[in-house]
């Protein structure tokens, strides 16, 4: 007789509900006090910075608060991200004799394949890419994440139902409008939807149930609907208390002349290139890189994964993390070189005045 394990959906809640439930529900199934359980959940408009980053130097914080966009801290590192009703969140709270393996790339390919396949039931062909992703026709659907506490393991994604891209990039501190205009293009070519793809939104509760059918059948449980037990209350009460606070939103502050934006533009052989460098001066980092100009690059998306690339990269790698970039493809360029890349972004570092050019 196949496990059961409990299904719980949150439903639309604030940021800091759905965080203080994270550490509710992981807590919890590590005392051993709840079952294995799938959880969904969606957010009500919100800017979620990485544990490490500040509102000032990640957000616009006057968009933010002028079409109510709530800003909260995850208790996690990465950068900040936009969420809404448009996407929602799958999260698995196991153990490690539930997935046999400590191995988080195992892990990783295990449930991303899975909810891969759930996806492709509503009629696209989704795929895992690795490290941990999953993708339809080359662009991101659903990102996802996980690590152990203890011997317990959250393991959580999201997938997008629907995209709005433009609100996305305009919750995020962006240098200019012809750089948001990019950001916004750069983004369509890389991620996508279901509504962009089947033409319409499917209902949400279509896709929760592909992905629960999915995921049933690739650990051979049952999921029995259930609700949140008293011992994840009263762990959610305390948790609140402390994520729900300006103390814990503001807890990083750096102003935002640690992190300027500086721009440079030079013409090589391949035409004028031109980059906007988002700089961690104290941290030596390249935050984000934004390349325009007049050069031809096909396919068209290269530049765009050229930025991911470089994103939060130290100064010290830059060369070596564009030379390992284009040695992984084929780009027509007409003339430009990788190198060239590297060296509008050192030009436009250069006046900090601790950047050679």
């Amino acid at each position: 007789m196949a496990a059961t394990w409990r299904l719980v959906d949150t439903g639309v809640r604030r940021a800091a509900e759905n965080f203080a439930l994270n550490r509710a529900i992981l807590e919890a199934r590590k005392q051993g006090a709840v079952p294995s359980t799938l959880r969904f959940l969606q957010f009500r408009p919100s800017a979620l910075l990485g544990y490490h980053q500040s509102a000032e130097q990640e957000l616009d914080l006057e968009f933010c608060s002028r079409n109510g966009v709530d800003i909260q801290r995850r208790i996690t590192g990465g950068g900040a991200i936009y969420m809404d009703e448009g996407q929602f969140g799958w999260e698995l709270y196991l153990t490690r004799a539930d997935v046999g393996s400590g191995d988080m790339v195992a892990i990783a390919r295990r449930i991303c394949e899975a909810v891969a396949r759930g996806i492709s039931a509503l009629g696209v062909a989704a795929r895992f890419r690795p490290r941990n992703d999953i993708e339809v026709e080359g662009r991101k659907i659903s990102g996802t994440g996980g690590a152990f506490d203890g011997d317990a393991l959250l393991y959580q994604g999201t997938t997008l139902v629907r995209f709005d891209v433009e609100r996305m990039i305009r919750v995020l501190r962006i240098p200019t409008q012809k750089i948001a205009d990019k950001a916004i293009a750069d983004a369509r070519e890389r991620v996508t939807s279901l509504a962009d793809l089947l033409g319409t939104a499917p209902e949400p509760a279509m896709v929760k149930a592909a992905i629960r059918d999915a995921l049933a059948q690739e650990f051979g449980v049952r999921f029995e609907p259930g609700e949140l037990s008293a011992v994840e209350q009263g762990l959610f009460a305390e948790a609140l208390r402390e994520i729900d606070t300006p103390e814990w939103i503001h807890m990083v502050t750096r102003p935002r002349s640690d992190q300027p934006l500086l721009e440079a533009a030079h013409k090589f052989a391949g035409g004028l290139l031109r980059a906007t460098v988002a700089y961690d001066l104290p941290g030596q980092r390249i935050r984000q890189v934004w390349f325009t100009g007049d050069i031809f690059v096909n396919p068209r998306r290269t530049i765009a994964d050229l930025e991911a690339a470089l994103h939060d990269a130290p100064l010290e790698d830059l060369g070596a993390r564009i030379e390992q970039f284009f040695a992984g493809r084929k780009a027509d360029m007409l003339g430009l070189q990788p190198g060239d890349f590297a060296a509008v972004v050192r030009e436009a570092l250069a006046s900090t005045g601790g950047v050679a050019p």
